[in-house]
């Protein structure tokens, strides 16, 4: 059976891309204004979509703000499983850029608000606030243990979040942040 829009691009897809941009817009919304002062209206306007229509596709600002979140938390974890992923590499250029595409990323004045935002507002992420830095540990203990064997790998990989933590917390600047960071993997990849 064929469906009325068969040879036409698929409406899931369009309503994917119209949901990413949303989303997008969202995201930097909260960052801007925090989440108590972000309205639907404001998302909304930097959407360029209708405020019914926001309704329609986010039931409220906290389904809003959660589907947001995720959104870049599961597009951060996709990066970092890539990056990891590419062995040709050596491991102390792919865990750089791993914590780049994880931490890095959220470092500098619109960056730092929205680390901040979701910080600030675990309870209404559910456990997507668990499950995405489980898994990027998981991943970076998981690259460390395939080059160096599974003991103590654990032990590296926690340190080296600790200190991308630390180093987050005081970077004035991305490329501060890095610098720093890939002396850090330098010493604990020896």
């Amino acid at each position: 059976m064929s469906s009325p829009d068969a040879g036409h691009p698929s409406s899931a897809a369009t309503d994917s891309s119209r949901r990413t941009v949303v989303l997008d817009a969202a995201l930097a919304t909260f960052a801007r204004f925090g989440y108590r002062k972000t309205s639907m209206e404001a998302v909304a306007q930097a959407a360029r979509i209708s405020r019914p229509g926001l309704y329609f596709l986010f039931s409220s600002k906290e389904a809003l703000f959660r589907a947001a979140v995720t959104q870049a938390l599961e597009r951060d974890i996709a990066a970092v499983e890539l990056v990891l992923a590419d062995t040709g590499r050596p491991l102390p250029e792919r865990l750089l850029e791993a914590f780049d595409q994880w931490a890095g990323r959220y470092i500098g004045p619109l960056a730092r608000d929205v680390a901040e935002v979701i910080e600030a507002n675990p309870d209404l992420l559910g456990e997507t606030a668990e499950t995405a830095p489980r898994r990027f540990e998981e991943l970076i203990t998981d690259a460390i243990a395939a080059q160096t064997g599974r003991a103590g790998a654990l032990a590296v990989a926690q340190t080296m979040i600790s200190a991308s933590i630390g180093l987050k917390h005081q970077a004035p600047s991305r490329e501060f942040y890095l610098e720093r960071l890939k002396v850090a993997i330098d010493l604990l990849t020896r």
